[in-house]
């Protein structure tokens, strides 16, 4: 699958991704002391939802756009997530979404730092641009898997990880477990975060077996699907791994789907599901 972000910005799945990470990083700033943000993939980091790409597609209407018309928008578990979408289209105007990195940077206090890598030049320059000048981002022209490997762990020693892959390969799934496990050798106290889209039973199976078998502890998937499976294989549902979670993570995790399911579901077979892949 071939998931050009600029096409599917601010879409079911972004939501559903956004506001599961914006309560992990939540949950950081509980303490006084520093953390980092690292992006492995972070695109451009702003997303134009009245340029071509969007409007080809139309997936925010049935994403941000729905969600931001219904009463959830004002539930205090998306409270992060409405300050940093509002913050940027304050700032940006009405009709952008911001990416992962942007939402991220909004949620900063002043002693935290974000480290966004993208490797697409074009991207990669969009996503400088955006963070020029700001001493709190890192915005590096690099492979997110080549910073995974280098760049962990943080000399904060605390933060989160991540991890959205656009899935072009067909091995990604693989690459994400193998890549995974190095990064929790190197650095096994940081909050791993990896974005999936849902589209074939087997490849979604298969990827919660290999996290199963990876011998990473301590593992959390939250899985949203807004309609059944179908024959066309088409995207019909996201989810979120976490690795080292809050506490609080999978009963606010449930909470948030509860919220969200009535808003962006399309069919009566839409499932939402939180499976501990590993114990602590």
């Amino acid at each position: 699958m071939n998931y050009r972000h600029a096409f599917h910005a601010g879409n079911f799945a972004d939501v559903v991704k956004h506001a599961l990470f914006c309560r992990l990083i939540g949950y950081l700033q509980r303490k006084e002391k520093p953390f980092r943000v690292m992006d492995t993939h972070a695109g451009r980091g702003l997303y134009d939802l009245d340029a071509d790409e969007a409007r080809r597609t139309g997936e925010a209407v049935e994403g941000i756009d729905r969600l931001v018309a219904s009463p959830a928008w004002d539930d205090p578990l998306l409270a992060e997530y409405r300050a940093a979408v509002e913050a940027a289209r304050a700032r940006f105007g009405t009709d952008t979404y911001p990416g992962s990195p942007l939402i991220a940077r909004q949620l900063l206090r002043r002693q935290d730092r974000l480290s966004a890598y993208e490797l697409h030049p074009v991207d990669a320059g969009a996503l400088g641009e955006l963070f020029a000048g700001d001493s709190h981002v890192k915005a590096i022209e690099l492979d997110g898997w080549l910073a995974l490997g280098a760049h962990v762990p943080p000399k904060e020693k605390r933060g989160i990880v991540l991890i959205d892959p656009p899935f072009e390969r067909t091995d990604e799934i693989e690459t994400i477990v193998e890549q995974l496990a190095r990064a929790h050798a190197r650095w096994p106290g940081g909050v791993y975060a990896v974005w999936y889209p849902i589209k074939r039973p087997a490849q979604h199976r298969r990827f919660h077996d290999l996290l199963r078998e990876s011998g990473i502890p301590n593992i959390v998937a939250a899985d949203f699907r807004r309609e059944p499976h179908t024959a066309e294989e088409r995207l019909v549902g996201t989810g979120l791994v976490v690795v080292n979670p809050p506490y609080t993570f999978a009963a606010e995790a449930e909470a948030i789907f509860a919220l969200l399911q009535p808003v962006l579901t399309l069919s009566p077979g839409a499932e939402c599901g939180i499976h501990v892949l590993a114990e602590e």
